[in-house]
């Protein structure tokens, strides 16, 4: 697999257009970086790190509303990819939606978003956006 990130938002791109309430991904430290930021921001419900085998597995609860079932999660695109890297400074970080979304940067801080950032005066990869 040439791209593990994309692997990840793709198969949780496709658990929402299935209507899955759980969705199960190879872990990797990237991945439960970005996990633990999707979580902090509200868009899914939960997660769980297991260590089974070499690599372990991340289970992540995906968010719906209530009422009319609508996930939380409307859009997630992939940015910076392994054959063209995506990087933003500190000053021209995205905003996603008008700062609605979110978008997801790895910086020499750790795992973040643009909002973050933006408070920090760091740039990084910009790894994804979340809508």
């Amino acid at each position: 697999m040439t791209d593990p990130i994309a692997d990840y938002l793709t198969r949780v791109r496709n658990a929402i257009k299935a209507n899955h309430r759980i969705v199960e991904v190879p872990a990797s430290n990237m991945k439960k970086a970005v996990t633990k930021v999707l979580f902090e921001k509200g868009y899914i419900l939960n997660y769980k790190f297991e260590d089974e085998g070499p690599q372990g597995t991340i289970k992540i609860a995906l968010k719906y509303h209530p009422l009319t079932k609508v996930p939380a999660i409307r859009e997630v695109t992939r940015i910076s990819k392994p054959g063209l890297r995506k990087y933003a400074h500190a000053k021209k970080l995205p905003k996603v939606i008008n700062g609605l979304g979110i978008a997801i940067l790895t910086t020499s801080q750790g795992v973040m978003t643009d909002k973050e950032a933006r408070k920090l005066n760091i740039g990084g990869e910009v790894i994804c956006y979340v809508s």
